[in-house]
């Protein structure tokens, strides 16, 4: 039966155009006129359009392009930090544009945005009087920051394709048809789209092509369409007029666009689950272009030909792509993707990354010290990536470094992709399946004290070299493809807000004494405070009878210490009488002629009569 259920979400899809090759021109911008080719080992992994439109490709040797277009210019792209960079960059800049923070990050170049609530908000503002001079408010609380648009028509191209004179208007009431609601939001879609793509390429200077669709595989797909620097939009219907036609009616049109894409082309269905599907369509395996490394398939089997080929649906791909470790449900969800439905959510904008992955293939790889010398290229990078995208500068003053860790990757996985032996005729089966190995990752990978060598060193010997002998027991006749270093299990560390894993307590100890500074209180010596005996009108007394009305201010001193010239002048210094001072209390003490005391006959120290037996046992040991 045909899908029924399509959402009512906004997706907009950016791919930035030749991104590898972009980086490059606006580091150099008198490369953009140039054919320019990103070079990583002896392959060139992209181009510019400019090479393109000579004849180059991806995936071309480097003797081959230099043939077609001796004048090729050829950059090292092996070092990617740059185009890491680049990515956060872009990714950041796009995210400032949504409100609900779904945006998706797919490698370097091709980013999601879920744009639903935007698009829903602006709807509700549309003046259907005056459609053709609307404006689309980019904030909720600032009414003035946004663009206008003419919301009468579709920014950028459409499919299926439309004339720019066709009417594409429709009544914008609460009565619509969901069809015509669905083609409203494309509209205002669309217009944030083309906003965002020129924003970006005005204030960054990267182009992009861009899909816009009600789900992430049609507005990647269609994308495609129109590159470079454009954008295209699926219209509706979305669903067939009537439900009960079988699928073989195309009535609508995302089975009419995905019906023509090779089945491995459909974003969620992988290279291997797309083999199955060819070998089961054909009756026989598919057959693959020659190559050691790269190289497609010679047999292409469309989505359509799936679809509708006898007998199949969720039922039979479960047969066709089942089987242990396969996910549970595959048959249900490929067929839902042939159809054009995909449930998946535009994830929210991560702090860090899910893993952390590092690999390169071979063309021969079957010695121990190869293996070593590869491993630790690979921990290298593994290592300088996760400084990269796991580190944050630490403004806590009593760390000892000044970077921390935002999340510690618990797993550390090694896969390995083996060639099968060869045959008795020279050929080799081709082979994409991988061997894989995890342990815990070692906790001196986090060790920031250490040289990145000395980690990678110790990594290579404690960890991965034990896996590898586990993966491969036997000491040679092994000759790997590929080799691939992950960190995986990201835990987020604790932070002062509560963010991560918790909140960060023996920060916050560190950080106590700073934070409750002005409540502190110290203990320290001090003198009684002053407490006047109030009389009922409110005037102070002193000892001698003397009154004195609080308003007299500082002269209440010197009226309590009267005519002595040597005040103290600080509160700390100055004792004030109380109402329970007797004056004797000041007594110097020169009156000592109480009858208990008595003077010894040889010092005239005087002291309790009861003492002095014992004082005078003191003077007989002098002697």
């Amino acid at each position: 039966m045909p899908p029924t259920r399509r959402d009512r979400r906004v997706i907009i899809h950016f791919d930035y155009d030749c991104f590898y090759a972009s980086v490059f021109e606006r580091e150099n911008p008198s490369l953009k006129s140039m054919p320019l080719a990103v070079q990583q080992k002896q392959i060139i992994v992209t181009c510019n359009y400019e090479a393109r439109r000579r004849g180059l490709h991806k995936l071309q040797l480097i003797s081959e392009a230099r043939k077609i277009v001796p004048d090729v210019v050829i950059v090292l792209g092996e070092e990617l930090g740059r185009f890491r960079d680049a990515s956060k960059l872009l990714y950041k800049y796009l995210e400032a544009f949504t409100w609900s923070g779904k945006v998706e990050k797919l490698g370097f170049d091709e980013v999601w945005m879920d744009v639903t609530d935007l698009v829903a908000y602006n709807q509700a503002l549309l003046n259907q009087n005056d459609l053709s001079n609307s404006f689309f408010q980019l904030k909720q609380n600032d009414p003035m920051a946004g663009f206008s648009y003419d919301a009468t028509k579709i920014a950028g191209h459409t499919f299926p394709a439309t004339r720019h004179d066709e009417d594409l208007e429709s009544p914008l009431n609460t009565s619509l048809e969901p069809g015509d609601q669905l083609l409203v939001r494309l509209k205002l879609g669309s217009h944030l789209a083309r906003h965002i793509r020129l924003s970006l390429e005005e204030h960054q200077g990267y182009t992009s092509t861009v899909g816009i669709s009600t789900n992430k595989i049609l507005s990647k797909l269609v994308g495609n369409l129109n590159k470079p620097k454009g954008q295209t939009t699926v219209l509706p219907p979305y669903v067939s007029p009537n439900e009960e036609s079988p699928p073989a009616t195309n009535t609508n049109n995302v089975l009419l666009f995905l019906d023509g894409h090779d089945i491995g082309k459909i974003p969620g269905i992988g290279f291997k689950m797309s083999q199955r599907i060819r070998n089961h369509v054909l009756s026989r395996p598919t057959k693959f272009e020659v190559g050691l490394i790269y190289g497609g398939t010679q047999d292409s089997i469309a989505s359509g030909d799936v679809r509708l080929f006898p007998g199949m649906g969720p039922d039979l791909l479960e047969k066709i792509l089942g089987g242990p470790g396969s996910e549970r449900g595959i048959g249900g969800r490929a067929w839902n993707l042939i159809n054009g439905i995909d449930d998946t959510e535009v994830q929210q904008a991560k702090k860090v990354p899910s893993q952390i992955s590092i690999e390169d293939s071979y063309i021969r790889l079957d010695t121990m010290p190869q293996v070593l010398k590869e491993f630790r290229i690979l921990a290298s990078s593994l290592v300088k990536r996760m400084h990269t995208d796991l580190l944050e500068d630490d403004d806590d003053p009593s760390s000892e470094s000044q970077k921390r860790w935002v999340a510690h990757p618990k797993t550390l996985r090694l896969s390995t992709r083996p060639r099968p032996p060869p045959h008795t005729d020279g050929t080799r089966t081709r082979s994409f399946n991988r061997i894989s190995r995890s342990s815990p990752l070692p906790n001196f990978v986090f060790n920031l004290k250490e040289a990145i060598d000395a980690t990678v060193e110790k990594l290579v010997q404690v960890a991965l070299v034990p896996m590898f002998r586990r993966l491969h027991p036997q000491q040679g006749g092994w000759n790997l493809s590929l080799m691939n270093l992950a960190v995986t299990n990201m835990v987020e560390t604790a932070s002062e807000d509560g963010t991560g894993c918790g909140r960060d307590i023996g920060r916050m100890f560190k950080r106590q004494e700073e934070a409750l500074k002005e409540w502190k209180v110290e203990d320290r010596d001090m003198p009684p405070d002053v407490i006047f005996a109030p009389k009922e009108d409110h005037e102070m007394l002193f000892d001698d009878g003397r009154e004195v009305e609080p308003s007299a201010g500082d002269d209440i001193s010197k009226a309590a210490w009267g005519n002595a010239t040597d005040i103290p002048t600080g509160s700390e210094d100055l004792l004030y009488p109380t109402q329970n001072t007797a004056s004797d209390i000041w007594d110097d003490g020169d009156d000592n002629n109480d009858e208990n005391n008595d003077m010894c006959t040889i010092c005239q120290a005087i002291m309790p009569a009861f003492a002095m037996a014992a004082h005078h046992c003191y003077h007989d040991l002098d002697e």
